[in-house]
């Protein structure tokens, strides 16, 4: 009976009815002090672009971290990331496991005024601050929100200056979610989605589509080429959406659970045995007894493979475009920030459609274009194999040094320069054409077998005399909280700037950034005197997650800059790739007295 009626009690508060029910032997509505009293909010202006809110906890009681959020009804009003500490994690008996605090809390808000104007004046700002606690002897408070007034100063110096050059895209486009109408917000972020479509990040799903529509042969059709394709977009856009969502309201990385070595390994198994398959070394099929059922069901609905075709996208989405550009974070940022996961999820599945469109484009027209029959569609299978080796390659350099990288990517380089001289026979020029790619395909293959014993890390340049590019600085690698707070505070002590890179090794934007940004002599220059920090959080442990939470994001890359008096300025955060002259303009910015 005592467990009922603290379901119930749970169910009321989170309907948002406070009731005044007892649990665990307490006896009476006067033991549970007014939210008002167990929780006190107060806010104050650490300077023209930063407000600072303190959260005072009662003793016996705790808020969760997550229902902590904050909005502003101020017109024009951008707010950047919270910054926090972290909580400590406590089996919650209504909501299992949650990070909580018992003890009082200071959050760190970046404010970016009006049109990104120059706090010239003083400025009054409403700030709404969303939260939900429970006392320990059982009782849960509903959801609530609070308004405080800040008033924040005229700027001089540095602080004004950089409020007005620079607001970070992903703190623009969570502004955008939060305040903007519907409808633009969904036409931006389909056409964001566009954009990204393009990156490296979501190029290795044209084949593993591609293989699927060519896998079905000479009986594929361009209506069913587009109801699969559509599948597997759908299927997709759903995962992203959901898996978005999930990270979000979790504070956790999704995606990054299935970056783990073995299951990157296992898929990249599968491609290859999918890939030796469209070679015609064995054939890949269900037993009889199962095929006749399936056939049969067929004949009844034309749906055929739709079902794993659905599950395919959905499982590419987590495996393939494990990547955190601007968008993706700022409609995770929202969800986790205010709970909206009706305005951040539409956004997150409206970029999924628009990085689908060129999916389904390439689908659909392969199933009109490819052969019907005959010996080119044996030929052209075989090619799709090669673009499957490649998927298998590019995963696999997750997890293996450059070097090695460079000796995987040369397989299925000569593979298809073995197929190009050997298959095609048109003594046209077409033929001739053909013919001259499988000897350039061949070429780059030596090149990167030359470049892997050469000590080569980049397959577009594989031989290093010949690439020209400087390597980037070298970064200091920090392993935990502790580490971090250290170093930053040793940089401050000397009066230096600090740069914290979050890397990972399946991320495709932190080697970008590798390659292109950090080597730049631009970047180079403006990095001279900061202090290089770097957190690897491939292994996606106890430690890297509490960094991550610390800073409330959800992955790399992101780069977050720590001024010459230690403090970290939340809006100059790098989130995705991004190139060496505008990178290098941020620097200095970022870690300017």
């Amino acid at each position: 009976m005592r467990k009922l009626l603290i379901l119930f009690a749970a169910a009321c508060a989170w309907a948002g009815v406070w009731t005044t029910a007892t649990a665990q032997g307490q006896g009476g509505t006067g033991e549970f002090l007014p939210p008002t009293q167990a929780f006190r909010v107060e806010a104050f202006a650490e300077a023209p672009d930063r407000v600072r809110i303190e959260f005072l906890v009662t003793p016996g009681y705790y808020l969760y971290r997550q229902r902590l959020n904050f909005a502003t009804t101020a017109p024009g009003v951008t707010l950047g990331t919270p910054a926090m500490r972290d909580g400590e994690i406590k089996e919650d008996e209504f909501f299992g496991k949650q990070e909580v605090y018992h003890e009082p809390l200071s959050v760190t808000l970046a404010v970016t005024r009006p049109g990104g104007a120059e706090p010239a004046a003083a400025f009054a700002l409403p700030l709404v601050v969303g939260l939900q606690g429970c006392a320990d002897a059982g009782l849960c408070y509903p959801p609530e929100k609070r308004t405080l007034n800040v008033s924040l100063p005229a700027g001089t110096g540095a602080s004004g200056a950089t409020t007005k050059e620079f607001v970070s895209e992903q703190d623009r486009l969570a502004a955008l979610i939060r305040d903007g109408a519907l409808p633009w917000v969904l036409a931006t972020f389909f056409g964001l989605g566009l954009l990204l479509a393009f990156t490296p990040c979501v190029l290795p799903m044209v084949p593993i589509l591609s293989g699927i529509i060519a896998g079905h042969g000479a009986a594929m059709t361009t209506r069913r080429a587009f109801g699969l394709s559509l599948t597997y977009v759908l299927g997709m856009a759903l995962m992203n959406t959901l898996a978005g969502i999930a990270a979000a309201a979790a504070g956790a990385q999704v995606q990054a659970a299935f970056q783990k070595p073995w299951i990157i390994v296992a898929f990249s198994a599968l491609f290859v045995l999918l890939a030796l398959s469209m070679f015609g070394l064995f054939t890949i099929q269900l037993p009889s007894a199962l095929q006749t059922r399936l056939s049969d069901a067929s004949n009844r609905q034309r749906a055929g493979t739709y079902g794993g075709v659905a599950v395919m996208g959905a499982l590419s989405a987590l495996i393939v475009s494990a990547c955190v550009a601007p968008p993706l974070f700022a409609a995770l940022a929202v969800i986790g920030q205010t709970g909206d996961m009706v305005r951040g999820g539409s956004a997150l599945f409206a970029m999924s459609i628009g990085m689908g469109m060129p999916l389904l484009a390439v689908g659909t027209s392969a199933g009109k274009l490819l052969p019907r029959a005959g010996a080119w569609m044996d030929t052209v299978k075989k090619f799709f194999g090669v673009l499957m080796l490649g998927v298998a390659a590019w995963m696999l350099a997750r997890l293996t040094g450059d070097r090695i990288a460079l000796a995987l990517y040369a397989v299925p380089a000569a593979m298809a320069a073995f197929l190009l001289l050997r298959e095609v026979r048109s003594r046209g020029a077409f033929g001739l054409g053909m013919r001259a790619l499988g000897v350039l395909a061949g070429l780059w293959a030596i090149a990167l077998v030359a470049g892997a014993a050469l000590g080569g890390h980049d397959p577009l340049r594989p031989i290093p005399q010949l690439g020209g590019t400087a390597r980037a600085a070298e970064f200091k690698r920090i392993k935990s909280l502790a580490e971090l707070d250290a170093a930053v505070a040793a940089a401050a002590a000397t009066g230096k700037p600090a740069l914290l890179d979050f890397y990972a090794d399946w991320c495709v934007s932190c080697k970008e950034m590798e390659r292109d940004t950090f080597p730049d002599a631009r970047v180079r220059a403006a990095l001279a005197n900061a202090v290089l920090l770097q957190a690897d959080v491939t292994a996606n442990n106890a430690d890297d997650q509490a960094l991550l939470r610390r800073f409330g994001i959800f992955g790399p890359p992101t780069i977050a800059f720590y001024g010459p008096d230690g403090v970290e300025r939340p809006r100059y955060r790098v989130v995705g790739f991004m190139a060496a002259p505008e990178f290098a303009e941020v620097v200095a910015r970022a870690t300017a007295r």
